[in-house]
């Protein structure tokens, strides 16, 4: 079966790049770090969110629409992903 093509954006600072998605609370310049949630099962869809985010996922048991509105997904390009991971990623994950 072959993989689905991934999706692109058009990133300001690094133009047409790769999408990815991570949660509201990672974005912003003056975003302090908040751990770093890496969904691993599939490589060509970058997903992450933030230690919160995560245990309000684990509060709701699922993807419901309270965890949808606390963790508020912002779609980035793959180098910011890679910006945000690296600020974001605390030193015991």
């Amino acid at each position: 079966m072959t993989q689905p093509k991934p999706l692109s954006v058009d990133c300001d600072r690094h133009g047409r790049k790769i999408s990815a998605v991570v949660c509201c609370h990672m974005i912003g310049p003056n975003a302090r770090p908040v751990g770093f949630i890496e969904n691993k099962s599939e490589p060509n869809d970058r997903q992450a969110w933030c230690y919160a985010c995560e245990e309000k996922f684990e509060e709701e048991g699922e993807m419901t629409q309270a965890f949808h509105e606390f963790n508020n997904m912002r779609l980035v390009c793959i180098a910011c992903y890679a910006e945000i991971r690296s600020r974001h990623t605390l030193p015991s994950q």
